[in-house]
């Protein structure tokens, strides 16, 4: 199988054209196996781009262990990818992922990613829920360099009210006027990664809730990103991640 690496602000994935429709059939263990970082190629997920009728591409994500999500910094890689097998010519697009349909636009190494409407964020306790293609809770702390991600976000991911469906958790310190740091604890990868695109913009539209601006710089251990948002009382529309999306290696592996 013929497959590329791309990553995201260090998010990172494996990356197949399968138009043909000749991966439809790849299992769950291959999908684990292609994603370990030891015995396989390593990534946070597997992406395949399927052809799709009405739209340039489908984005078809699977997290490391299997499970099927939307995946913000993915689908920013995977309009680089499309781009680069040429199936859009100019610098937009439209695809659709699990989540509905999305459109794109790319300069260069920079794609900028429209996600869907932000209606409600909801509050547990001091902290905020919403969903974003992926359902996220938003802590903010300080000193978060030194903040332990992975224990505090196994916790909150596997408290009572989340450990059915899961959630991802997202630690923000406000570290100036317009830009904020974020880490995240993602499920399905059950582990803290360099970046995520959705717990960015989620963390991005809880500081936007409380503010003036329209736009904020999100700051994440693999890079810096962007969020654009207009905001209409409790909800958001116009929500926009921008940020680096590179291709990284090609290569082809035999699944055993």
């Amino acid at each position: 199988m013929e497959f590329y690496k791309y990553q995201g602000t260090g998010n990172d994935f494996v990356m197949i054209d399968n138009r043909s429709g000749e991966w439809n059939d790849l299992s769950i263990k291959n999908i684990q196996k292609l994603c370990d970082r030891r015995f396989g190629i390593g990534a946070d997920g597997l992406i395949k781009i399927n052809a799709k009728e009405g739209v340039d591409f489908e984005v078809d994500y699977y997290n490391s262990d299997g499970s099927k999500s939307f995946c913000g910094n993915g689908a920013r890689c995977s309009v680089a990818f499309a781009h680069f097998l040429s199936i859009f010519k100019d610098n937009k697009t439209v695809f659709t992922a699990i989540d509905g349909l999305h459109e794109a636009e790319i300069n260069q190494d920079i794609v900028k990613l429209k996600m869907g409407d932000v209606n409600d964020i909801n509050i547990d306790g001091t902290d905020s829920v919403l969903d974003t293609g992926s359902p996220h809770y938003v802590k903010y702390v300080e000193d978060i360099s030194n903040f332990n991600v992975f224990a505090e976000g196994n916790s909150i991911r596997n408290s009572e009210n989340y450990k059915e469906k899961g959630i991802n958790v997202n630690f923000v310190e406000n570290i100036s006027d317009d830009e904020i740091f974020v880490r995240t604890y993602e499920r399905g990868v059950e582990d803290e990664t360099f970046s995520c695109g959705t717990g960015v913009t989620a963390s991005a539209l809880t500081f936007l809730q409380k503010s003036n601006l329209t736009s904020i710089k999100v700051k994440t251990l693999g890079g810096d990103l962007k969020v654009y948002a207009e905001k209409n009382g409790n909800s958001f529309r116009e929500i926009w991640l921008e940020g680096p999306a590179k291709q990284v290696f090609k290569g082809n592996v035999e699944l055993l």
